[in-house]
């Protein structure tokens, strides 16, 4: 595989429709929402999110955003909002991270405001997010890595048939002054022929 020559013009998607999410770039007009979702969620997303302290205002919120569509622009990550196709509710985050465009690996991490848990949101998010990964840009490797207390978060991953390859013990300090240990899932194209 080669490394794209100029990476800001790799093609990318405005939005990915599944039936009862829409998954799209953050746009600066996001910001009011994005602040008030992390506002309603900070103790939800306080153990498994290190953002969960920031977004105290519009304008921090804003200022993130603008960030994000930098990364966007210039190829270095792909960050995400996730809005309930009825009625365009704010619901919470994804976003791909690029670890090789060269090996087209990518990781893609999530969070979903309080509120909305537990109605099959987020899984069918990654779900586009995945699809759109190894059909869209070739993918050779997807990975979600979690906190082994994020059950939740796991079970995404599993649900959507990634594969737990490790778990990393002491891996990186938890909010609450622990260490954490993260699991490690993967997705490869030999793994979606399996399920085919």
């Amino acid at each position: 595989m080669q490394k794209p020559r100029f990476q800001t013009l790799i093609p990318l998607f405005d939005e990915l429709q599944g039936e009862r999410v829409i998954v799209r770039p953050y746009h600066q007009e996001d910001a009011q929402a994005l602040y008030e979702a992390v506002a309603e969620s900070r103790d939800h997303i306080r153990p498994w999110m290190p953002f969960a302290d920031e977004h105290q205002s519009v304008e921090e919120s804003l200022d993130w955003i603008i960030h994000q569509e930098a990364n966007w622009l210039l190829r270095k990550n792909l960050p995400l909002s996730i809005r309930e196709r009825a009625g365009g509710r704010f619901l919470g985050g994804t976003g791909v991270h690029i670890h090789s465009w060269e090996t087209r690996y990518f990781e893609i991490g999530y969070w979903l405001r309080a509120s909305a848990t537990g109605h099959g949101y987020m899984t069918e998010a990654v779900r586009l997010v995945t699809d759109y990964l190894f059909n869209g840009l070739g993918a050779t490797r997807v990975e979600i890595r979690c906190d082994e207390r994020n059950h939740a978060s796991a079970a995404i991953a599993r649900r959507l048939g990634y594969v737990q390859e490790g778990r990393l013990r002491n891996h990186l300090p938890a909010s609450d002054g622990t260490l954490r240990t993260t699991l490690v899932f993967s997705l490869i194209p030999e793994d979606r022929l399996k399920s085919a």
